[in-house]
């Protein structure tokens, strides 16, 4: 069992390093190719259109997880007779933001970007990307905990 939490906390780590680089450090670039290429390269229309295909891989990564992290805490709360409801309801709250990002928030900005640049300078745009951003932030906030959860549980 120690080595599957171990395998477990690994992949945690890596939900979290994915959303970290896609985010801190891809997002940057993409948004503001000026700053490492000159002025006119992409505009920023184009540079949604790569992010989201940046999204839409990460979006594989964060759903697998999801679903392992799930088949986890599920294994692990049936298995002990003390139950850890937190890392359950930890576990759940990150099936439920990732799935609201990967299958509400996500299929909203490709159909928006879908139907032309004017469609992604839209107030109701706006508002989809700033609650995608939002969910996102949780799930990693949910991801974190569980993380150090399990981490300080399995030095018990």
């Amino acid at each position: 069992m120690k080595s599957l939490t171990s395998l477990y906390l690994m992949v945690l780590g890596i939900a979290l390093g994915v959303e970290i680089a896609a985010g801190a450090f891809v997002a940057p670039v993409i948004f503001f190719p000026q700053n490492y290429l000159g002025e006119g390269v992409l505009t920023h229309f184009q540079s949604g259109i790569l992010m989201t295909q940046v999204f839409l891989k990460t979006n594989l990564v964060i759903g697998f997880i999801a679903l392992y992290s799930m088949i986890f805490e599920v294994q692990t709360t049936l298995a002990r007779q003390r139950n850890d409801m937190l890392s359950f309801f930890l576990s759940l709250g990150c099936a439920i933001t990732t799935g609201l990002f990967i299958f509400y928030y996500t299929p909203f900005i490709v159909h928006a970007q879908q139907l032309g640049a004017e469609h992604t300078t839209s107030d109701a745009f706006f508002t989809m990307h700033k609650q995608s951003e939002l969910v996102m932030k949780t799930l990693m906030g949910f991801q974190l905990v569980l993380l150090l959860r399990r981490g300080w549980l399995s030095q018990r």
